[in-house]
């Protein structure tokens, strides 16, 4: 008799990836996220990044993945955008309620969504066009996870928080004043946030033994540089411009 397989069951060589549905149930389970190793990676991220890609190098190893499989960065991150946001309301904006809506904006608009569609425009450019043939028919084809590069994004944000969202905030009366100076302290905050992103963004890539032409991730450092010179020349405050835009106090 042939052997058949019932409608009701998947078969045993096609087994579904149960890695993002377990990534998004931890999210609720807060004892079950590692805190401290997330804020050791955060603290190395502003530090000394590559330490942090050689142990994503131990985590493929051991978890047999890239990815991470705990929450706990983008869970943490969520809440320190939330509360520094907060923090700008306070200080420049003058409705409750128009603060509320900034807050979710940022949070919805300037993490989740447009990491979404980076790590996605990444992981497509990274598996079409920058993955190395396979040596021969038999070797074991290699991709990038769509997890891992938003894990990248997640990683190359969070010192660009620590600069656009911290640091910024501190310098704020100063970065948005009328001058020369605020504008060229302003711009580069800016362009050193921006490149920054782009190098680690970069290291995360380039860790993957499998990946070739990373280099095309740092080619927007040399655009941010190229851009930011004629910015101050031209007198344009991008500080100015983003607070004006979004918090309902006149600058």
């Amino acid at each position: 008799m042939l052997p058949t397989i019932s409608k009701g069951r998947t078969p045993s060589n096609v087994r579904p990836n149960p890695v993002f549905p377990h990534y998004l149930r931890r999210i609720i389970k807060w004892r079950q996220m590692d805190i401290e190793y997330t804020f050791w990676q955060m603290l190395h991220l502003c530090t000394s990044p590559k330490v942090v890609y050689q142990h994503t190098k131990y985590h493929k190893q051991t978890k047999n993945q890239w990815a991470r499989d705990d929450p706990a960065f983008v869970v943490i991150c969520i809440l320190l955008l939330a509360f520094s946001t907060l923090a700008y309301c306070a200080a420049y904006d003058c409705s409750t309620a128009h603060a509320v809506f900034v807050i979710i904006s940022v949070l919805l608009f300037h993490f989740l969504l447009t990491g979404v569609v980076l790590a996605a425009c990444c992981w497509f450019l990274t598996n079409n066009y920058l993955r190395e043939e396979a040596p021969n028919s038999h070797a074991v084809e290699q991709r990038v996870e769509w997890l891992y590069a938003f894990d990248i994004h997640c990683n190359s944000f969070f010192p660009m928080f620590i600069i656009l969202y911290v640091i910024h905030y501190f310098l704020s009366p100063l970065l948005v004043a009328h001058g020369f100076i605020p504008v060229l302290l302003s711009n580069l905050l800016f362009m050193v946030a921006v490149s920054y992103y782009h190098y680690l963004n970069f290291l995360g890539y380039d860790v993957l033994p499998f990946l070739e032409r990373t280099t095309f991730f740092l080619y927007p450092i040399g655009i941010v540089i190229v851009l930011s010179p004629i910015m101050i020349l031209s007198g344009f405050n991008p500080s100015r411009y983003i607070m004006n835009m979004y918090f309902s106090q006149r600058l």
